[in-house]
């Protein structure tokens, strides 16, 4: 009998009322808005009221090694862990980010962890769930279309078109949008400028949503916003524009973080959805402060490899919110160890290269480097980790031990086996042991990477060398110019939110292991003045992703019943 799809085991769980979760939690009925019966938003007052009476749970981040592009199940193991963690008498949560519809009708499908271990309503998690990427899209788009009306009429301002810095948005991948031209069709259609989309979820206001602390925080960021330039390089933010506050009428709503639950039935908190390979990928602030106050430990995650979601949760997330990080979860599959070692390939939508199903414990020593430096970028922070060997069934014994061995060898607290992916909670007790006994012991000597006086240069580049062991950085003219210029303005404080490859630990995704001699190529650098970070650019990174041969979307439907059919 084969294994049930995740649509098939999410659909077999009747979940529970979505009330009586957040009730438990201490919220009240006029703390808790009800999207139908499974999902919720929480008001803001009721996350401070909480907050102020009750003391902070234990902040466990889960991260992993450099992944494949099938992933390495970081978003299942999370949610295994918290239910596991319940398992063994902790009132634990999870948080997760949002997925994009870019993903989602994509390469990936969803994410909202897989087999035993996942986040119900699934089909409403990994598609519109309660319209918070509708909100932020029309807030980008509002604060586009204003741009090009003041130049439309009169210009008062003094923007020069040619140095407008706000693209527009789309949550759907679409590579012919990355570089587009709008304005066409004569004076009454506006000016034709050349200009371009990302990816919703690579948006600043998507940034700032996550990263903002309150109503007052979010209006005051939006206003920060830098939408363009004057001829003399002066800003022009959202503010001078008179946007600002439309923007935030129109995520007043979105600000409050979405209530869901585990198969289990456990509490799960889904807010924002920023990537961590273009963006800073963590889900937002005040979804963490909310299950941070109601339970004893809350589990999130952080995108892709500790190099990427990890460094952007320490130097950006924790300097934003002023909370400290107690442990964190490295999570490593076998076959992406023997890829990094040498041994095979993988590529999504495709069978698994035989090569990855032999039994090699060679391969995954030589490909454990790439565990043994994101063990030590995480250490790096003062954080305790823990590795989860994230298991399948072709996984052999001596494959297993040589994970262990690489694993101790580096630093790690324990590496303990996985298999919350089969069995759930149960196949995570031993993982949710390790973990709460790191978390106990905390992280005293809790640090971030760099202070924010350091000059923008010299945060890239301590970012290059420290967390992914390159021997210099290399920055064309225009990243350069823009350096000056955001120092010139006055934002050489902020961090650095660096957008590169997720598969590598270099810019160069054919770089597996853990790459040396190599220089990290700048070749532009954002500025995200409302979200408080400077985003350098390495390598051919782009900012708007492309559909697949074969994306997702052809095996997604419905069927004669309206029951959405193909989503993973």
């Amino acid at each position: 009998m084969s294994f049930p799809s995740d649509l098939e085991i999410a659909r077999s769980i009747t979940p529970r009322p979505i009330a009586e979760i957040a009730h438990e939690l201490g919220y009240r009925d006029d703390e808790i808005e009800l999207y139908g019966s499974t999902k919720a938003k929480i008001t803001l007052e009721g996350i401070r009221r909480l907050e102020a009476e009750r003391p902070r749970g234990r902040y466990v981040l889960v991260t992993a090694i450099s992944p494949t592009p099938l992933g390495e199940g970081k978003s299942t193991t999370t949610v295994g862990l918290a239910q596991g963690l319940e398992r063994i008498g902790k009132r634990a949560a999870v948080a997760l980010r949002q997925p994009s519809l870019g993903p989602v009708f994509g390469i990936k499908g969803g994410a909202a962890g897989g087999g035993y271990s996942q986040v119900i309503p699934m089909e409403d998690f990994n598609l519109h769930l309660t319209g918070d990427v509708h909100a932020i899209g029309a807030a980008h788009n509002l604060a586009a279309a204003f741009i090009d009306n003041h130049v439309h009429h009169g210009n008062a301002l003094g923007i020069d078109a040619n140095s407008i810095l706000w693209p527009r948005v789309l949550d759907i991948s679409d590579r012919a949008l990355r570089d587009v031209v709008v304005g066409l069709g004569g004076r009454d259609n506006g000016y034709p400028r050349q200009g371009s989309f990302v990816i919703t979820v690579a948006s600043e206001v998507m940034a700032i949503l996550a990263l903002a602390s309150d109503l007052r925080d979010l209006r005051t960021r939006l206003g920060r916003i830098v939408l363009a330039t004057r001829k003399d390089g002066t800003p022009i933010t959202a503010e001078d524009l008179h946007v600002a506050g439309s923007m935030a009428v129109l995520l007043k709503d979105a600000l409050k973080p979405n209530l869901l639950q585990t198969l289990e039935a456990g509490p799960a908190w889904v807010h924002c959805g920023p990537f961590a390979n273009i963006a800073h990928g963590n889900n937002s602030i005040l979804a963490d402060r909310a299950a941070l106050a109601t339970s004893d430990i809350l589990v999130t995650e952080a995108g892709f490899g500790a190099d990427m979601g990890a460094e952007k949760f320490f130097d950006i997330k924790c300097r934003a919110s002023g909370l400290t990080c107690d442990a964190a979860v490295i999570v490593a599959t076998i076959r992406a160890l023997k890829m990094h070692g040498g041994v095979g390939r993988i590529v999504a939508g495709k069978p698994l290269d035989p090569a990855l199903l032999e039994s090699n414990p060679d391969a995954v020593r030589a490909g454990g480097v790439n565990l043994a430096k994101q063990i030590e970028n995480v250490m790096s922070y003062g954080v305790p980790v823990v590795v989860a060997i994230n298991v399948f069934p072709t996984d052999t014994e001596e494959e297993i031990a040589a994970v262990h061995e690489v694993a101790m060898a580096a630093g790690a607290r324990d590496a303990v086996v996985a298999r919350h992916f089969t069995d759930g909670g149960a196949g995570a007790e031993d993982l949710a042991r390790a973990v709460w006994a790191a978390a106990e012991e905390g992280a005293p000597d809790f640090h971030l990477l760099y202070p924010d006086d350091m000059p923008l240069r010299d945060k890239i580049e301590t970012i290059a060398l420290r967390i992914y062991g390159a021997d210099g950085v290399d920055y064309l003219p225009a990243a350069a110019k823009s350096l000056k210029l955001y120092e010139d303005m006055g934002f050489g404080h902020l961090p650095v939110c660096i957008a590169k490859t997720q598969y590598s630990l270099s810019h160069d995704a054919k770089l597996l292991g853990r790459p040396t001699g190599f220089r990290l190529p700048i070749r532009e650098v954002r500025l995200s003045a409302g979200a408080g970070f400077v985003t350098p650019i390495a390598g051919d990174m782009r900012t708007m992703p492309g559909l697949n041969s074969r994306p997702g979307g052809e095996r997604i439907d419905l069927d004669d019943d309206g029951n959405i059919v193909g989503l993973f």
